[in-house]
């Protein structure tokens, strides 16, 4: 097999993203496809440099409500996940209802959030909490569940307790598990917070995206969903920054290849 040099492997994500973006300027100009269908990269372009202060504004108000809901997620994602992972009855009780929550679609129930917490901050932050905390149960869970039971035999004989298998031995054991959980939920808190805007919101990028579409400002609305890609691009990348120079040993064999 062929070895790629670590300088391509690099900047292969960019090489592609150019590619993408130049194949799809030529489509859209070969066609002429009108702006307010399928607006072009360079569009787009504009419609940044043209709208960068409501876009940055916005941003951020998406920005800071998804992470106020992504918070609370992780908190009662750890909670539930040691609980269900921790114990075989908590797993058997807890565990369908949390998959059958969690096939719920958010969209519908956005609009009871508005009915109880009215229009704005609200309905975006548990939007946010609601479709991003059970990856994170799930995942701290599986790594606890999935702990060896001749490890768990071997302390048990050294004296150590169940508490203490499960903090020293159980906790660590899943670190890997949880950063995975995150990199999935982060992006998921996103749409959440999207959707709870464009639904209900007063600001942020949903609410751009929506009046944006409702004005046939195609190129715009474009932008909002392009920012919002960049935003969860960065939190994807900063969890995985963290999660190699915290979990560093779980990532031997892939470092090594």
């Amino acid at each position: 097999m062929m070895r790629v040099s670590k300088t391509v492997e690099r900047w292969s994500p960019l090489i592609v993203l150019a590619a993408v973006l130049l194949l799809w300027q030529l489509i859209v100009t070969l066609f002429k496809v009108p702006e307010f269908i399928f607006p072009s990269p360079l569009q787009i372009a504009r419609e940044f440099i043209e709208f960068k202060g409501p876009l940055i504004e916005a941003a951020w108000k998406t920005f800071w409500v998804t992470m106020l809901g992504f918070g609370i997620a992780i908190v009662v994602g750890v909670m539930l996940g040691f609980l269900v992972g921790s114990s075989r009855l908590a797993y058997t009780a807890l565990y369908p209802l949390m998959v059958a929550f969690n096939a719920v679609p958010k969209a519908a129930i956005v609009p009871i959030l508005v009915v109880w917490f009215g229009i704005g901050l609200g309905p975006g932050v548990l939007t946010a909490f609601l479709i991003s905390f059970f990856p994170i149960t799930v995942n701290i869970a599986t790594g606890l569940a999935t702990m060896e039971p001749e490890l768990e035999d071997v302390l048990r004989v050294l004296g150590a307790k169940r508490w203490d298998v499960l903090i020293k031995v159980g906790l660590p054991r899943s670190m890997p598990y949880f950063y995975g959980s995150l990199k999935v939920a982060i992006t998921l808190a996103f749409v959440g917070t999207v959707l709870a805007e464009m639904t209900a919101g007063d600001s942020g990028i949903g609410y751009l995206i929506s009046s944006a579409s409702s004005q046939q400002r195609v190129p715009l609305a474009f932008a909002g969903l392009v920012t919002i890609g960049v935003m969860a691009m960065a939190m994807y990348e900063l969890f995985s920054w963290v999660e190699k120079r915290t979990t560093g040993w779980a990532h031997r064999g892939s470092q090594a290849a």
